[in-house]
């Protein structure tokens, strides 16, 4: 399958995008988006709501899209999940097999129906779950293509059989990568609460781009019980979550807490901002490897495990992380 695209432009560094400067208007865009998402599938979205389950989530999809005759079967086997969580620190080994548990009660992953390891039980996404996984890359395309004027969202919607090559390379990289499994300050007390993604998108999203540079920048949020509705949050969890950012300074209101427009730092800004430039650099450089084979090479065989039907439109959601 050929899906080089021409012309074939570097891809974007952390460097890269972090600096530049359309990056503010894209990622704001991009946490529009996501928040779309997660009102189209809030349940599907709430189970990789967390930065340990999202990253479970990247890691048993790999396993399934490099599963086969060659590696054991078709499908997820738990027992390979356990050692991949357990060796990059990702979870333990009974936080990882409840996740495959629930994955499985809610309708999103499946019993592998060709495998004939009954030991093994191994499973599978359902199409659910990979439209979810389709949006979210194809939102992510699209904000790098706010970049640089690419054109990756449109390769991928012509090829979504390459999300079989695309998402393991993400899933590795991601892996990887310190700052994706240990985020620091703001960021990580948000990303370990139930769907704080979602609640820092929510903190971006209504960001005024004319009051970009200012040290506090206010959002479109007001009032506390109305997000938390929104985002199937207990209020009381999450007023607890914003008075411990309050505390450092990232966040915070203009008249009366919890009733009044709030506030986000630019330095809370900069952390978010340089947290998505990670993950953006990593999809370039997935994206990169997949659509943009250098001369001499033979483009990566992305037909073993056809997507599900369907392409990327950026309405489903595999989490905001």
């Amino acid at each position: 399958m050929d899906v080089s695209i021409e012309p074939d432009p570097i891809p974007l560094t952390t460097a890269d995008i972090a600096g530049h400067p359309a990056l503010h208007a894209a990622i704001r865009r991009q946490s529009q988006l996501l928040l779309q998402a997660f009102d189209g599938s809030p349940r599907l979205s709430s189970v990789f709501g967390t930065q340990h389950r999202w990253l479970m989530g990247q890691a048993a999809l790999a396993l399934y899209f490099r599963s086969g005759p060659n590696n054991g079967g078709p499908g997820i086997r738990t027992a390979k999940l356990l050692d991949l969580v357990e060796q990059h620190g990702v979870a333990s080994r009974n936080t990882a097999d409840a996740f495959l548990k629930e994955m499985l009660k809610y309708g999103f992953a499946q019993p592998a129906p060709e495998s004939k390891d009954r030991r093994a039980r191994p499973i599978e996404p359902t199409a659910a779950s990979l439209d979810a996984l389709r949006g979210w890359l194809g939102i992510h395309l699209g904000t790098l293509d706010m970049l640089d004027g690419g054109r990756r969202l449109e390769a991928f919607l012509a090829h979504p059989e390459s999300l079989a090559v695309l998402q393991p390379l993400i899933a590795d990289a991601l892996l990887a990568s310190t700052p994706v499994r240990q985020p620091t300050g703001t960021f990580s007390l948000f990303t370990w609460l139930n769907n704080g993604g979602q609640v820092m998108d929510w903190l971006i999203a209504g960001i005024d781009e004319a009051s970009a540079d200012a040290e506090r920048v206010p959002t479109g949020v007001v009032s506390v019980g109305v997000m938390a509705q929104r985002l199937k949050l207990s209020p009381t969890h999450l007023a607890r979550k914003l008075r411990e950012a309050e505390a450092l300074g990232s966040i915070g209101w203009q008249g009366r807490r919890g009733h009044s427009v709030m506030w986000v730092s630019a330095g809370f800004r900069r952390e978010y901002t340089d947290a998505q430039a990670v993950k953006l650099a990593i999809i370039d450089a997935a994206f990169d490897a997949c659509f943009r084979p250098r001369r001499g090479a033979e483009p990566r065989d992305a037909a073993r495990h056809p997507a599900a039907p369907g392409a990327a439109t950026g309405e489903a959601s595999f989490s905001s992380s």
